[in-house]
């Protein structure tokens, strides 16, 4: 198991007008990785409502974006396995969906802002805050 999963605060940050945290997430999304269907959704939901960011903007941001990384799809066993990740560790469905498909995909790390740092889930997956040490 080894590669990066980034969840949508990590993208959200990469197209921010933040210069520490866009700087930070582009180092780290420039090794690779991978992101699921739910972490594009999320990512348009808040270029369009917080960062009021066009629907074209969003369009070139998202398709450098698969460009980069692998997309994960999401199914009913990754919904499943989801659930149980929340239940078991009291994660919002959402974040659990996110670690559900980060295991799917085969990966050793989580970069996100959102969930506990160092936190060590089920198939070897840790949770990493790829600002802590920017903050």
């Amino acid at each position: 198991m080894s590669g990066s999963f980034f969840d949508t605060n990590v993208l959200v940050y990469l197209a921010s007008g933040d210069p520490v945290k866009a700087n930070r997430a582009e180092e780290v999304i420039s090794g690779g990785g991978t992101i699921s269907v739910q972490v594009l959704n999320e990512f348009t939901n808040v270029a369009r409502r917080k960062m009021r960011m066009s629907w074209h903007e969003i369009q070139t941001f998202l398709s450098t974006l698969r460009d980069l990384l692998t997309v994960q799809s999401i199914t009913v066993e990754t919904h499943e396995a989801g659930l149980a990740l929340a239940e078991r560790y009291n994660f919002s469905t959402y974040d659990a969906m996110i670690a559900a498909s980060a295991i799917e995909a085969g990966c050793d790390t989580l970069w996100s802002e959102d969930m506990q740092h160092g936190m060590a889930l089920e198939k070897g997956l840790r949770i990493v805050n790829p600002f802590r040490s920017a903050i």
